[in-house]
């Protein structure tokens, strides 16, 4: 790794750990307002990292360190406990619980990418000539490039995890999600089967194989979308 990738590390993992946070904090809520208090008296429902870090250490510290290492970004993941027989009885606030998470990656999407519009505006950012999840805009001083960085880092991490998460399979967010679209007794028949571990390992393997090709063109549009309102 050279000493600028490792410089960004820092900035990285409190992206990956604000990202994960909300996103997991979110789910926890969500279900607390739905009836499942199983996330609240586990002591998911906060912004505080630690709760969810102690919970899924290795999605949370060890994995995020390795896919840095080995491929210069990061990624990883957490949970939020809940009661199946809570699911089972009320699938469509559970549907509910599991858009939460997505929507609040999506959240942060439009608040960073707000942020970074200011910082063209007021012209403390500038446009960069390396285009990268890092590097969507560039600053005057060495403290407002480094803000640019972090907010560059939070925009397409966020975006990526929302989209991500979204893909019906399981175990990511969108195999539950399709509960908002289908009748009750049909979406608990398909959670059945979806969560059996081969209809999981096929449509994991498949989301990695068609994610490049779904997201790189919404990540363009994106950028494109703030290098437009920037002017």
């Amino acid at each position: 790794m050279d000493s600028d990738l490792l410089s960004l590390f820092p900035l990285w993992y409190v992206a990956f750990l604000l990202s994960l946070t909300c996103h997991e904090a979110s789910h926890a809520l969500a279900a607390k307002w739905g009836g499942d208090l199983t996330a609240y008296h586990s002591g998911q429902v906060t912004l505080n990292p630690l709760p969810h870090i102690r919970r899924e250490i290795f999605g949370t510290v060890i994995v995020p360190i390795l896919t840095f290492v080995l491929g210069g970004w990061m990624l990883g993941w957490g949970s939020a406990p809940y009661d199946p027989f809570w699911e089972h009885r009320h699938p469509r606030r559970a549907a509910w619980m599991a858009l939460a998470g997505p929507v609040a990656n999506l959240i942060l999407v439009l608040l960073t990418g707000a942020a970074i519009l200011l910082g063209f505006w007021s012209g403390q950012f500038q446009g960069s000539s390396q285009f990268d999840f890092s590097r969507l805009a560039s600053g005057s001083s060495a403290l407002t490039d480094g803000f640019a960085r972090f907010l560059s880092i939070l925009f397409s991490l966020n975006l990526l995890l929302g989209v991500f998460n979204l893909l019906p399979v399981a175990p990511l967010d969108g195999h539950s999600v399709i509960g908002l679209l289908l009748p009750e007794p049909t979406f608990v028949r398909w959670l059945e089967f979806i969560r059996q571990p081969m209809p999981s390992l096929l449509g994991l393997l498949l989301a990695w194989r068609v994610f490049d090709v779904l997201f790189d063109p919404i990540y363009i549009a994106a950028v494109r979308t703030l290098y437009f309102m920037a002017g």
